[in-house]
């Protein structure tokens, strides 16, 4: 006799595999210690053990493979032959149908290629305040992407009808902010902008006055009096961020920017593991309040409106946000697992989205 662990190592499933095939009726152990429930295993079993993990390897359903498994034994050579053929069929079905649907999103992706390529091939020319735009640099430049398997990510100018949208994230937050411009009206332009051309941009913008804005095809100029900064766009399309703009449906909290800050520096933090960062689990409460939350804040305690936050990046999209102007910030709350926004109040077109970090009570 085996005993389950011996099994497992000889026959290929795992322990808890062989614990599920016996539950489901699929390879039942040849005896069961009444007294301690430890399973063991005929020697004539191994072979059907290892035909198992052969047939889920192929995918077969658990169904067909307990029939395999009774012709196996009763040596019934042409039902085992039939339900082999049966599965076969059944997997070529699959693949012809998942070939037909990876065919027909090829189409679909390179349809979307076109159309994004359309936005980045077009030319618009702009004006804009040299301070807004700044400010709305300002606003998204901390959440810009630096990892170099996504270039991506290196930020990007979003410009339809009157408004250039700046925006930038690292998979982990986003910012967007707003410009007001005038001198485009012909439909949408996106281009990503490399993070040191960017950075040229913004030192040009220094004083008052107006700047402008050219694109043309995959190169971009910004012009402020006789100075510019001028290059090639990344040929890359950047992630469909208007699907993740936030919903002002959440608990909304107006926060004292100094006040907050200070809590969050000095406040409960939550360490995470080795290489990781510090977490500040907030709770908003139903009067319109948001408190930090420690350790021995137990998980009945608000739990639905407890959520985890890297506390770094929150304190970069405070910093971003209120850029020393603005004295309230409003943050919104929906569930534990939701995105967390963080808006100025009197521009909805200004937030940062931080993505929540799970909590374990």
């Amino acid at each position: 006799m085996r005993s389950i662990g011996d099994m497992a190592g000889d026959s290929g499933p795992s322990v808890s595999a062989l614990r599920f095939y016996d539950r489901a009726g699929v390879l039942v152990p040849a005896w069961v210690d009444p007294v301690s429930g430890y399973r063991w295993y005929a020697p004539e079993q191994l072979e059907e053990a290892r035909l198992l993990a052969r047939l889920r390897r192929a995918g077969m359903p658990l169904a067909d493979i307990r029939l395999v498994l009774a012709g196996w034994s009763a040596a019934d050579g042409d039902l085992v032959r039939e339900l082999l053929k049966a599965h076969l069929h059944r997997l070529g079905q699959r693949l012809s149908d998942a070939r037909g649907e990876f065919s027909a999103l090829r189409a679909l992706l390179d349809h979307r290629e076109n159309a994004m390529t359309s936005l980045r091939i077009a030319s618009a020319r702009l004006s804009v305040a040299a301070p807004e735009l700044a400010a709305a640099l300002d606003t998204v430049r901390f959440a810009v992407g630096t990892d170099l398997e996504l270039p991506m990510l290196g930020g990007v100018f979003d410009i339809e009808g009157g408004n250039l949208r700046t925006v930038a994230t690292d998979r982990y937050r986003m910012a967007v902010a707003r410009a007001g411009t005038t001198g485009h009206d012909e439909g949408r332009v996106q281009v990503v902008v490399p993070t040191p051309l960017v950075d040229a941009m913004r030192a040009l913008l220094g004083g008052e006055g107006t700047a402008r804005l050219a694109v043309d095809g995959d190169r971009v100029t910004l012009e402020v009096g006789d100075r510019q900064a001028t290059g090639r766009c990344l040929d890359h399309d950047f992630p469909g961020y208007r699907r993740l703009l936030p919903a002002a449906d959440g608990r909304r909290a107006l926060v004292e920017v100094a006040d907050f800050r200070e809590a969050l520096e000095t406040g409960p933090v939550r360490s995470g593991e080795a290489g990781a960062h510090d977490l500040g689990v907030l709770r908003v409460e139903d009067d319109g309040t948001v408190a930090l939350c420690s350790d021995s804040d137990g998980p009945g305690v608000g739990t639905s409106h407890r959520v985890g936050v890297n506390r770094a990046f929150l304190l970069d999209a405070l910093a971003a946000l209120a850029a020393g102007t603005w004295d309230r910030l409003v943050l919104e709350v929906s569930a534990p697992t939701a995105p967390i926004a963080i808006r100025r109040p009197d521009d909805e077109g200004a937030f940062s989205v931080l993505m929540p970090v799970r909590l374990e009570d």
